[in-house]
Parts: structure tokens; sequence; C-alpha cells
């Protein structure tokens, strides 16, 4: 089984450690001169190219944990090392030019142009003009913001969703490896934000920088990590597994207690309709006016079909839709491979609950 831009669901908090890690926490830790503790003790491997989420109820560390990597926040204990190099030796001010940091309220600078927002930190790297304007066009590009119609535009003339693809491009501007987003979407309202998230997970999935990325909120988290980090109060790592586990194989009560009874749900978007689950729904019969039909056009009958890959939310909604309560399963070639019912969709979320394991 995958779950979004083709995730093995294979591993799980249990499996052996990758090597490839370009952030390490060593035992990191941060208590506080009152003696608060933030982050207890985290050891913790950020992969290459990965996005991670850190996820958690309000106070669980999960930001103090996300500013150390750029020094915003000092840790008291452990080391965290970039790359293989200790950060801690590492002038702060070289270590943030080369880290994109993104916040839930962007911070633009009002007083300069959308693409001048853009180049502050090539400017900063000391860019030559050409090469800055080539990098600002092309994110500008990637992020859903036509150069022509933004790149003179003030932040007062966006809208919140705007200036935070603004904020995001201006945190990639700098060719970054790696890229902190503390709560980027929360300020933005609801239709946008999942517009945003979306927008977003396609972005990394063309750059792909290493992400730390922050939230709350367990559907962002489930939507977007290839990895979620589950942290409770006083900075304890609960949890580190891909979406799938962590849903279907939550490893304490905590992790299981704040995903809450809404796994199921999350699910539908986190698992593809595959071949197998079709095995006891047959293909309709082709006939001429259906998709995969001699003069059947697929793509006039494309709000009664559903494609092999889909997510499971996709398909379930095409289903509530269709009057017979099934609906054909096209190929990639359109050709009918089997029918969606209401037992397909449940045979699929068995197979995430019953072996997260399967690839």
């Amino acid at each position: 089984m995958t779950s979004p831009r083709g995730r093995s669901t294979a591993e799980s908090a249990a499996a052996p450690a990758r090597t490839d890690a370009l952030i390490r926490f060593e035992r990191a830790g941060k208590t506080y001169p009152d003696g608060t503790r933030a982050v207890a003790d985290l050891d913790l491997d950020v992969h290459e190219h990965e996005l991670l989420v850190l996820v958690g109820p309000s106070g669980c560390g999960k930001s103090t944990t996300m500013r150390m990597v750029n020094r915003l926040v000092e840790p008291t204990s452990g080391r965290i090392l970039l790359d293989g190099v200790d950060i801690a030796g590492v002038d702060p001010v070289l270590l943030r030019r080369g880290i994109g940091y993104v916040i839930q309220h962007v911070g633009l600078f009002p007083h300069r142009t959308v693409a001048q927002n853009v180049a502050t930190v090539p400017d900063l790297l000391g860019w030559d003009s050409e090469r800055t304007r080539a990098r600002v066009t092309d994110l500008l590009d990637l992020v859903g913001l036509p150069p022509a119609t933004y790149a003179r535009r003030y932040p007062h003339e966006l809208s919140g969703g705007e200036r935070q693809r603004v904020g995001v491009a201006r945190a990639l501007a700098g060719e970054p490896r790696v890229l902190l987003m503390d709560e980027p979407f929360g300020a933005v309202d609801p239709v946008g934000r999942r517009r945003l998230q979306e927008e977003f997970r396609r972005l990394h999935g063309q750059l792909r920088p290493t992400v730390l990325l922050v939230t709350h909120d367990i559907d962002e988290a489930v939507l977007l990590g290839d990895r979620v980090a589950v942290f409770s109060q006083g900075g304890h790592l609960e949890q580190v597994a891909d979406p799938v586990t962590v849903l279907t194989r939550p490893a304490t009560e905590f992790v299981r207690s704040f995903i809450g009874q809404g796994s199921a749900v999350r699910l539908l978007a986190l698992t593809r309709l595959e071949a197998a689950d079709l095995e006891l729904s047959p293909p309709p019969p082709v006939t001429q006016g259906v998709p995969g039909g001699d003069d059947g056009d697929a793509s006039s009958a494309s709000a009664v079909v559903v494609r092999l890959g889909a997510d499971l939310g996709e398909a379930f909604a095409v289903l509530a839709e269709s009057p017979s309560g099934s609906v054909p399963v096209l190929d990639g070639d359109a050709r009918p491979v089997g029918t969606l019912t209401p037992a397909v969709i449940h045979r699929a979320l068995r197979r995430a609950y019953l072996d997260p394991q399967d690839g």
C-alpha cells in the first residue's frame, strides 16, 4: 500500500535507522532558567529530502525543537548535527542564510515589493542581479503567483494566502537544503489552507528540500508528512513513523488519544485504490457511450468514474454521488478494470489497518 507521493508505509517506529540523516538530534534538550523543560533528550534523525512533520499539543516543544536547528533557540544539552557538523560551532548568521524559514504570519517587508521580498536572501548572499531575477521569476511561477502580475505588488495588496506563498518563495530563494516551517498555513482560511497544503506538497515534490514543518493539526500532519513525529508535554517524542503507521499503529496511549476517533477518515486521503481491492468486483460490460467503450470518452464522464491510484477520499466522494451505488474503475489507459462499491472502500481501509507494511 502506498500513501501520498508514493511513500512506502513499511517504515515504523521499530524500523532500523537510516543512515542518510541530514539533521541529527543527539540527546538534544532545552531547559529554561526557571526549570521549565521544553525538549527532553531528543534523539531524532531527519533524512535528506524528506518532509518531517512535528505535531503535538501546544507547549509540547515542537517549535522549540525546530528553532534549535537554526539556533534561534540554543539547546542546553546534547547536540544537533547538520550534514555531520555540530551547529554549535557554526556562525549563526551564516547558518541561517543557508536555512529557509517560514512562519505563520509570514513577516514580509511591507515597504518592499513581492520580487524584492523574495530576493532578500540572494541579495544577502551576493548573487548577481541576473541570477537573482531568474530565481525570483522561477519561484513565483512555482508558487502560483505569475511574476507579470505579482512581482511589483506590495504585501498590503495581497490576500493572506498570497502573502503566505510569497513567504514560501522567499524561504526557498537562496536554494537552501533545509526549510523550517512553523505553523505556516495556520493564519489562512480553511479553503485557502487546503489549497496551500496541496500546492506545497506539489512544490516539495519538485524541489525536494529537507523540511521540518510544525503543526498542532494531525490532519495537516498526515496529509503532508513523509513521516510524522508526535510530541507530548515536556518535549517527549512519543512516536515517529510514516502517517499510515501512526494512524493504524499508535505506539503509545498518548498518540492514540491525540489522534482521536478520526483515524479511519484520515486514512481515506492516505490510501490509494489498487487493483487488488477490485478482485471481488468485476469490471462492468464494455458498451458504447461508457468510458472504455468503442465510442467512450473518459474525460466526458470523469464525474462518474474513478481511476486506479485515486485516494479513497476521492473515490468515496464519487461513489456517494452515484445513484446505483457503484462506479466503474479505469486504469491509466482508460480501460475498465473493476467496479467501485462500498465493499471495495471497506476492503481497502481494512488493508490499511491490518497490513500497513504492505508495499
